[in-house]
């Protein structure tokens, strides 16, 4: 008698770095991490959300007199507000042909992955409404934005099977999708990458109008391997011509961010590796703010 054991082939689910959320939980119930060099924001303002209609009472502010109500109850009725909490929040990641470009390894849209796993736990912690919207040259996936506990594991689940497409993103695409899916205001932390300045005046129309009817913040990376050439020590005349080419593209890139600046679109320039922290900041700056 033999007998023989042969394993079945099986498809075993890679989730992204979950272990990441632990590390910023902590550190998400300051207003900003301090120890990278941002400072405490001072909020300004206040934002209100609808309670109730009650009867006038001496002491309330009469600014919040509801005078339709008062005109069909015959007495003074004022509206009731609460300290709004819940806002809603949408990480909107591209799987086009630029975030295949590695570094450490990995391919930017694993770090975008990552950093939106992060971020949706912080916000969830926050009480804010998360969700995730994913595209390339046609729609991927949407979840749509919610605070239950369950939400966590929605978007583990729909982050683990994400792949970038070799395909120019269709941002055209994309503001419709937003404007027929996402009513409400949102903030939309966009995750892509701009490697030239006419790259991002093709898609600056589309960013513009997502922005109109949205708060945006675009999130791209820095070309490390640019910036080391641009560190080099010149010996030769290829070496002169080698950096010069490294320095103006980085130049660009700091175009791209007035560029957007310019159209009241919030942007974050960010090596991949620090890609985490600074989208986390950049969040608690804006709720901090109540900017959102």
């Amino acid at each position: 008698m033999r007998r023989h054991n042969i394993e079945a082939a099986a498809t075993i689910p890679v989730y992204p770095s979950f272990m990441q959320m632990r590390k910023y939980e902590l550190l998400s119930q300051t207003t900003v991490q301090t120890e990278h060099g941002n400072k405490r924001m001072r909020k300004i303002g206040h934002s209100m959300e609808f309670e109730q209609i009650k009867e006038y009472v001496r002491g309330d502010d009469r600014r919040t007199i509801n005078w339709k109500a008062t005109a069909r109850k015959g007495s003074l009725m004022v509206n009731n507000y609460t300290d709004e909490k819940s806002q809603q929040v949408y990480c909107i990641i591209d799987k086009g042909r630029l975030m295949k470009m590695p570094f450490g390894g990995l391919p930017l849209l694993d770090y975008a992955i990552n950093s939106t796993l992060v971020l949706s736990n912080v916000c969830l912690q926050k009480q804010d409404r998360i969700g995730v919207l994913t595209f390339a040259n046609k729609m991927g996936s949407l979840l749509a934005a919610d605070r239950k506990p369950i939400q966590r594991e929605n978007i583990l689940q729909l982050l683990y099977n994400q792949d970038t497409a070799y395909l120019e993103s269709d941002f055209e695409m994309l503001y419709m999708q937003i404007r027929s899916r996402i009513k409400h205001r949102s903030l939309l932390v966009l995750y892509t990458n701009f490697e030239s300045l006419s790259g991002l005046k093709r898609q600056l129309n589309y960013l513009r109008a997502i922005a109109k009817h949205h708060l945006l913040m675009v999130v791209f990376f820095e070309n490390t391997e640019l910036h080391k050439l641009s560190q080099l020590e010149t010996n030769n005349i290829e070496d002169v011509y080698i950096k010069t080419i490294a320095e103006k593209f980085e130049f660009e890139k700091r175009l791209i961010v007035k560029e957007l600046q310019k159209h009241g679109i919030l942007s974050v320039l960010t090596p991949p590796d620090k890609l985490t922290v600074n989208a986390v900041n950049k969040y608690l700056e804006l709720k901090a703010r109540q900017a959102i």
